[in-house]
C-alpha cells in the first residue's frame, strides 16, 4: 500500500501546490512513483475549483517542475487514508490538528520546514499571496530545502516495501 501524502495551506493555489509539485518530482527521481502519493489541499475552500496561482506555475515551470492543480478544501475524514499530513506554517499545523478527529490523526499533522535542518527556529512558509515573484522564489527554495529531509523520513518508512 502507499504511503499518503498531503501538504496543505490556506487556499491550495500557492504553498501547497507548489510543495506537491516540487515533492512529486523528488518521489520520482528516487524511485519511489508506485510507494508514495503526493497531494495537496487547502485549510479552507475560497478557491476551490482553481487551478494554482499563474505565480506559482510561472516559478513551478521556471525550475523544471511540471504542475497540473485543481485546489480543494482539506476534510477531517482524509485523516484515515493519509499517513502524513504537512503543514506549510503553524496556523495551519493548529488548524489541521483542531481538525483531526483523534490523536493519532493529530500527530500525523507536521510542518514542512521542520524537514530542514537549516530552518532553525522559523518553520513557517511565509504566504507569498500577497507579494511580488520574490515571495513565490523564496517559497520555492525553502520547499526545495525541507523536500530532502521529507523525503528522507519518508523513504525509512517505505524501504521494506522496495526490497
Amino acid at each position: 500500500m502507499a504511503y499518503r501524502v498531503c501538504f496543505v495551506c490556506t487556499g491550495n493555489i500557492c504553498r501547497s501546490p507548489m510543495a506537491e509539485a516540487v515533492f512529486h518530482a523528488r518521489v520520482a527521481e528516487a524511485g519511489l512513483d508506485e510507494l508514495v502519493e503526493v497531494d495537496s489541499a487547502g485549510t479552507g475552500g475560497w478557491h476551490e475549483g482553481d487551478g494554482a496561482d499563474p505565480r506559482t506555475v510561472a516559478v513551478l515551470e521556471e525550475h523544471g517542475y511540471e504542475s497540473d492543480h485543481t485546489a480543494r478544501q482539506f476534510q477531517a475524514s482524509w485523516f484515515s487514508r493519509l499517513d502524513l499530513v504537512v503543514a506549510l506554517d503553524r496556523g495551519h499545523l493548529k488548524a489541521l490538528r483542531r481538525l483531526a478527529p483523534t490523536e493519532r490523526d493529530a500527530e500525523k499533522v507536521r510542518l514542512l520546514r521542520s524537514y530542514d535542518p537549516s530552518a532553525g527556529e522559523d518553520l513557517d512558509v511565509p504566504d507569498p499571496y500577497y507579494g511580488g515573484m520574490d515571495g513565490f522564489e523564496e517559497c520555492l527554495e525553502m520547499v526545495e530545502a525541507a523536500s530532502a529531509g521529507l523525503l528522507a523520513a519518508i523513504h525509512q518508512h517505505v524501504e521494506g516495501q522496495t526490497a
